[in-house]
């Protein structure tokens, strides 16, 4: 299996995840927020926030699977080690509120590692060499004329 493959997987399976999350927050708020680990969450005319989590979630899966699907590798290795900070923050959210270490690094810690190897998993990764042309094809249009002395 190829570097592209891999990393085309990780990046699927992470905007896969990331929408299902953040669908959760949306569809079930009350239900999904224990799982992020902080001791309390909103409730009543808070729960709000929690839909602004949701939305967050499905915006950040929706950039992962446009730049994945125009093919756009480069900057989608890019946008992922920005979206780092998402998780690396929540991180620090459930540290600083009390919530449980072993929620904080093993959700959210995990998911930045996962998210910061496939970033640079993509960085890493080349563009393939265009295939040659035939000799007979013409060069492309721009391109400097032939050298090779004519008969």
């Amino acid at each position: 299996m190829s570097l592209k493959h891999v990393t085309t997987a990780l990046a699927a399976a992470g905007a896969a995840l990331i929408l299902y999350v953040g669908l959760s927050y949306l569809f079930a708020p009350q239900a999904t927020a224990p799982d992020f680990g902080v001791p309390t969450w909103p409730r009543q005319e808070g729960t709000a926030f929690l839909a602004v989590k949701g939305v967050r979630d499905v915006a950040t899966g929706l950039v992962i699977l446009a730049l994945l699907l125009t093919g756009h590798r480069r900057a989608l290795g890019w946008a992922m080690a920005a979206i780092v900070f998402v998780p690396v923050g929540d991180m620090v959210i459930v540290l600083n509120s009390g919530g449980p270490a072993g929620t904080a690094y093993g959700v959210h810690g995990v998911t930045a590692l996962a998210v910061a190897v496939t970033a640079a998993l993509l960085l890493r990764e080349r563009p393939a060499r265009p295939a040659r042309l035939p000799a007979d094809t013409a060069p492309p249009a721009g391109a400097a004329p032939s050298r090779v002395p004519s008969a």
